[in-house]
């Protein structure tokens, strides 16, 4: 498959890069230092603006699938200051997707947004409200935003992130009463994400992803 990146520079995008070339995929990076990777084969740097409708059209032209894995670089404003990276990208994303395809989709959130704020506990829903309270309203706004579409999306709610190596060895736990925090590395987030592009039972589905 042809598969565009959206967030590919760094942390799961990067990864996910990675993963979809040793699976033998042509991976589309699209993010606004790009221009900074190197070609290679599999690569195709993507300089662009996920927020940006004319940045994103071009970009999925002749692409098979997307990887939304979209963050923010980490800092005190985010106690106080609202985000909206990633409903925006999505609100521009997701109508491009519906007119002109591709039709799948895998996004990945995090634990604690949306439905899956229930996998918290008191103290662990406190201390997200506390420190990520302004990201994670705005990636339940964006998984309702790909909720509503028409799109074959899946939602990917990995746990606490690490920078390990993949393992092969996490669980993807569709069920609600299975969901729990836990540890897992971007390198094995990514594998799931690739995984799940072509597999037909992950439609619908919004996975809390962990060890």
């Amino acid at each position: 498959m042809r598969i565009l990146v959206i967030g590919a520079s760094r942390g799961i995008g990067r990864a996910c890069v990675a993963a979809g070339q040793g699976a033998g995929h042509t991976m589309r990076a699209l993010a606004r230092s790009a221009g900074d990777m190197a070609p290679e084969p599999g690569l195709e740097p993507w300089p662009g603006d996920a927020t940006d409708a004319t940045d994103l059209e071009p970009a999925l032209a002749d692409c098979d699938a997307v990887l939304m894995t979209l963050g923010i670089r980490e800092s005190v404003s985010m106690l106080w200051k609202p985000v909206t990276l990633f409903s925006r990208a999505t609100e521009a994303l997701v109508p491009l997707m519906e007119r002109q395809g591709p039709r799948r989709l895998v996004c990945v959130t995090g634990i604690g947004a949306g439905n899956s704020v229930s996998a918290l506990s008191t103290p662990e829903r406190a201390l997200q409200r506390l420190v990520l309270g302004e990201p994670y309203k705005d990636k339940t706004r964006q998984e309702d935003i790909i909720r509503a579409s028409s799109l074959d999306w899946t939602l990917l709610r990995p746990t606490i992130l690490t920078n390990g190596r993949r393992s092969g060895a996490y669980r993807v736990l569709r069920e609600p009463r299975l969901w729990r925090m836990g540890l897992i590395s971007r390198a094995d987030v990514a594998d799931c994400a690739i995984r799940a592009l072509d597999d037909p039972a992950m439609i619908g589905a919004d996975p809390v992803v962990t060890r």
